[in-house]
């Protein structure tokens, strides 16, 4: 039977060469203070044990691996799955892979030191830069390119995409008060997450420009999760006077919204009217199609490969923090309230 070949290790390598492991360490990193025939010696060994496949060596040859890592939450989330369609569009025209790692979600568990840690392994030898997606930590100690996609900090250290969250907010909020309604649910995602912050506040900025007053219940704090806005959503409709029209921080947000109205056998949009934000492609597929605020995830993605790709080259951004536009895009799942 064949026997499966063992993986060649940077031991091997020291080893077959007859030098020191920290010796090949230098190798592969391009450091000046290996002579000569002791770096071709390493060279030739790397290439001959097939340990040159590997990005490391790939670095070592040309100082440029012409990978770009991505470091994100759960890929298979509907946000991250929008990004990643963005970034995979941009890398396939352009002349880098693609190396991704994950981080929980950054919803609910992301850690900023665990972030930082993928940060500093990734732009070690193995990338030339980084986008880091939704990221918790706020700075990253590397020299190496990085760009941030909605990141968790309105003044984020590296150059950044955002979305107008609060701009979005608000034209979700004038659509449903020019259809009539006063008694407004809003479900947001965690209160720390810069998103739900500027999103509360679009939305107490469209109450009070229409002389509504704030009401604190009808406030929910979720998780920009289904399950958490489903809960949420219970709560809200057992109200003794309940909302005309909710408001959910996000289209994940609004499935659970869409799940719970279901449960209580409340019609969408005849007896509560929804919107959401993000239009993610299964909001057309909602029951009725979802009325939501439109932030161009997948352009965001695509833009942040652009962006990595000029600073790799060393050329300058023309804005280190690159704003999108967010638009209301009208569907079925809101009516007006007489």
């Amino acid at each position: 039977m064949e026997q499966i070949r063992k993986a060649i290790t940077i031991h091997d390598v020291a080893a077959a060469a007859g030098v020191s492991v920290s010796t090949v360490s230098r190798v592969l990193n391009d450091k000046d203070d290996v002579a000569a025939e002791t770096y071709e010696r390493v060279q030739q060994v790397i290439a001959e044990l097939g340990y040159a496949s590997s990005l490391a060596a790939r670095g070592m040859r040309s100082r440029r691996t012409n990978v770009i890592g991505l470091i994100m939450p759960d890929v298979a989330a509907p946000y991250s799955v929008a990004v990643l369609q963005g970034i995979n569009r941009a890398i396939a025209q352009s002349d880098y892979d693609l190396i991704v790692y994950t981080n929980g979600d950054v919803r609910k568990n992301a850690s900023a030191a665990q972030e930082s840690y993928f940060v500093s392994l990734l732009n070690g030898s193995i990338t030339d830069g980084v986008i880091v997606v939704t990221p918790v930590a706020t700075n990253f100690s590397t020299a190496a390119p990085i760009v941030a996609i909605d990141p968790n900090n309105e003044s984020p250290d590296c150059p950044a995409i955002i979305s107008t969250n609060r701009d979005g907010a608000l034209q979700a909020m004038n659509y449903l008060i020019g259809l009539g309604h006063r008694r407004i649910g809003f479900i947001n995602g965690r209160s720390e997450l810069v998103s739900a912050s500027r999103r509360l506040r679009g939305y107490r900025d469209g109450l009070a420009a229409a002389g509504i007053p704030f009401n604190e219940n009808l406030i929910e704090i979720g998780d920009y999760t289904t399950e958490t806005a489903r809960i949420c959503t219970h709560r809200l409709l057992q109200l003794d006077d309940p909302p005309t029209a909710i408001f959910a921080a996000n289209d994940q947000t609004a499935m659970g919204v869409y799940q719970a109205a279901q449960e209580r056998k409340v019609l969408i949009p005849e007896e509560l009217s929804v919107v959401g934000f993000d239009n993610l492609r299964e909001s057309v597929f909602l029951n009725p199609a979802l009325t939501t605020v439109d932030q161009f995830i997948s352009e965001m993605g695509s833009i942040a490969v652009e962006m990595i790709v000029k600073l790799i080259n060393g050329k300058t951004l023309e804005t280190d923090l690159h704003k999108i536009q967010t638009q209301l895009v009208i569907r079925d799942s809101c009516k007006s309230f007489v």
